[in-house]
């Protein structure tokens, strides 16, 4: 029996709610251009192929996410990488504000389990219940890997107290920066923002 394929306005609707979410993950991880744009159209491609019947919106946007992982640890593993664009590059040409370059550029530095805890976290606002689910963690990993990453950022970003520190929630700016999130749970042992 034949595959029906998913309708173009479900996919038009589809990318553009979280198209963004699926490119900057993608580039996050792949560090180029090229080859973010290929995750991108790979993981189109398989959500227009795939007949998941998604129950909400947030099923649909954990399944790109889980897809988009997927498809960038692919990549790593492949052998065939090629020279492209690195994604410094793309950020001093795309970013006005000094401090946003700033931050991705060493978020774009860290390792990959950290990157994508990072991003989630905080570029698409998932807690770290979500993030363990997506995956295939316990919690308490989650929030180890945000520890390690928020101290790899304030290092490379020359943070040495909250006042110093430039980490800010990248789509809510009256957000609590990653610091007063770090010092929040030195002060309350609490590991929530």
């Amino acid at each position: 029996m034949k595959k029906e394929l998913r309708s173009d306005a479900f996919l038009q609707d589809v990318m553009e709610r979280w198209g963004d979410m699926v490119y900057r993950l993608a580039l996050g991880h792949a560090g180029n251009i090229a080859d973010a744009e290929d995750i991108y159209q790979d993981v189109f491609l398989r959500l227009l192929r795939d007949t998941t019947a998604f129950k909400t919106e947030e099923h649909l946007k954990a399944w790109l996410l889980r897809v988009t992982l997927n498809c960038c640890h692919d990549l790593a593993r492949s052998t065939q990488r090629r020279g492209t664009l690195e994604l410094s590059e793309l950020i001093a040409d795309e970013s006005a504000d000094p401090a946003a370059e700033e931050l991705w550029q060493a978020v774009a530095v860290l390792p990959p389990k950290l990157l994508t805890v990072i991003h989630l976290f905080y570029a698409e606002g998932y807690t770290t219940e979500q993030i363990a689910l997506l995956l295939h963690c316990r919690p308490a990993t989650v929030r180890t890997r945000l520890h390690r990453a928020r101290k790899e950022l304030k290092q490379l970003l020359g943070g040495e107290n909250d006042e110093e520190c430039r980490l800010e929630r990248v789509r809510e700016p009256d957000a609590p920066s990653i610091c007063a999130a770090t010092a929040e749970t030195a002060r309350t042992g609490s590991r929530r923002l």
